[in-house]
């Protein structure tokens, strides 16, 4: 006898601890809360968690990482393109971080859930639907230079390694990398993604 659950429509939405149902196929920025993409994203392990350190090394802590070595780029930067910065991996709340190889191999499908949930947020904090090329060519930089960290300091790869993968690593003061570079633990990285949401949600 199939089991009766298995039976029904297929779910495509996901309960947030906020109480918001949230469609991953039709995302409505009025059930995105920034207290659940904190929440979630510092419970999201980077590098499939194969990272040294007490604790994960999260996609919150990941984010603000990236944030940080843009505004050392772009120090004249306006503040809705660094909250934009800060939010570039926030779909993964939802959908989880996967590694680049296995999004390789699923290919558009993967990214076109990640494109309309990374609409559905920008809408939801007051930013462009999608980003200009500018914004998109600094993230990109930006998080490039925080995954040749992260390999490096964290998972294993020699610099020769990283350089291929990532290029060449970022120009950044060592007390950043310092306070960066160390697996925060859950609560501490949702608190400072909070925290700097609501500093750039200020300006």
């Amino acid at each position: 006898m199939p089991d009766r659950a298995s039976s029904g429509p297929s779910r495509a939405w996901q309960r947030m601890l906020s109480g918001r149902r949230l469609d991953l196929l039709d995302p409505s920025p009025l059930d995105i809360e920034i207290e659940d993409i904190a929440h979630g994203l510092a419970r999201v392990a980077r590098w499939n968690g194969q990272t040294a350190g007490a604790h994960i090394f999260s996609v919150a802590q990941h984010s603000l990482l990236v944030e940080a070595i843009a505004r050392v780029r772009s120090p004249r930067l306006g503040s809705a393109a660094r909250r934009a910065i800060l939010l570039h991996d926030a779909p993964e709340y939802v959908i989880g971080d996967m590694i680049s190889p296995f999004k390789a191999v699923i290919g558009d499908a993967y990214k076109a859930v990640e494109r309309r949930l990374l609409a559905a947020i920008h809408l939801r904090f007051g930013l462009p639907a999608e980003r200009s090329a500018e914004l998109t060519r600094l993230i990109k930089l930006a998080d490039q230079g925080a995954a040749y960290l992260e390999a490096t300091r964290l998972a294993g790869f020699t610099d020769k390694e990283a350089r291929r993968y990532f290029g060449a690593p970022p120009k950044i003061p060592a007390a950043l990398e310092q306070d960066y570079l160390k697996p925060w633990s859950a609560s501490q990285a949702e608190t400072r993604y909070l925290k700097r949401f609501r500093e750039l949600a200020k300006d």
